[in-house]
């Protein structure tokens, strides 16, 4: 999962992905004890560590938070955990974090598939749905997510 977030990365000024999984298994591991149920339930919180971490790290470099210009975030299925860039990281963590207030699960879906890098059933499982609906909610937060990076509409926050 590290080596994919940080594929596209700046080499000179970013983490390491042995640094993320270092970092991220120093939090999981400081964490008060946690009932490990599956597969599932760990990656989904290591994802959601590791989303915390790149976010922090994009923050701590002196990235703005989403202003004037559009951030490219590709959410197409080939290149889900592709970060392209600080700025990206951070649009898309204030656009899924405004996105979780109306659809925590369909947030929660976009998490485990961006940032976790599971597959449908993966995260069927983890959410205790169906895989069909693993899909739905892929499809709607992947239309809304989209309709709030795209710089020609702006976001809509109504």
């Amino acid at each position: 999962m590290a080596r994919r977030y940080m594929r596209n990365e700046r080499q000179a000024d970013t983490l390491q992905a042995t640094a993320l999984v270092n970092e991220a298994y120093l939090r999981l591991a400081d964490a008060p004890a946690i009932e490990w149920r599956d597969r599932a339930q760990f990656f989904a919180l290591a994802a959601q560590v590791m989303r915390r971490i790149l976010v922090d790290a994009a923050r701590a470099r002196g990235a703005h938070k989403r202003g004037g210009g559009a951030r490219h975030v590709d959410l197409d299925e080939t290149a889900l955990v592709s970060i392209k860039e600080d700025a990206s990281v951070l649009a898309l963590n204030d656009a899924l974090t405004a996105f979780a207030q109306a659809a925590p699960r369909q947030a929660k879906v976009v998490e485990l598939r961006y940032f976790g890098g599971l597959s449908e059933d993966e995260i069927a499982d983890a959410l205790e749905v169906s895989p069909r609906t693993v899909r739905r909610d892929w499809d709607i937060a992947r239309a809304w997510l989209l309709r709030e990076l795209d710089p020609e509409q702006g976001p809509s926050r109504a």
